[in-house]
């Protein structure tokens, strides 16, 4: 067996219909439209909530309470088990973590430590926040913590 000899299996594949290919075909002339109406034309349909032009459902529905989400305060995050494959004593900063790709983007409030995970090299790490479980994690290993 070679790669280019490969096949799907036995009826695991099926042609597309070709609609609007003449009468005999039995999809022909309206292609299975109908005829004529909104629906019938290209671009025709409604959007979804679209309730014939009474107010939607969803419009009528009060809003209530208070939402803090705008201001939630957001970090990039790292575990501690996450940094137990650097060099000992290295300079652990965000800018560090983020080239490294340890953290995906750069949050506005900076990097905020968590203690998930075994730490055994001394680290020297910059953060914003450090929860009472990495903190306890990294001074054990001989590491230290610098707040911003």
């Amino acid at each position: 067996m070679k790669i280019g000899e490969l096949k799907p299996a036995q009826g695991a594949t099926t042609k597309s219909v070709r609609v609007g290919r003449g009468i005999g075909s039995g999809i022909g002339k309206t292609s299975g439209r109908g005829h004529k109406g909104q629906n019938a034309r290209s671009g025709g349909g409604v959007k979804a909530g679209f309730e014939g032009g009474n107010i939607p459902m969803i419009r009528k529905i009060p809003i209530r309470g208070f939402n803090n989400k705008n201001f939630k305060k957001m970090y990039s995050v790292v575990n501690v088990g996450d940094l137990e494959v650097l060099d000992a004593n290295t300079e652990v900063d965000i800018n560090f973590l983020y080239e490294n790709r340890f953290v995906g983007k750069i949050e506005e409030y900076g990097l905020k430590v968590l203690g998930n995970g075994e730490l055994t090299k001394p680290l020297t790490i910059h953060a914003s926040k450090v929860t009472a479980a990495a903190r306890e994690k990294i001074e054990k290993a001989g590491g230290k913590i610098i707040e911003e």
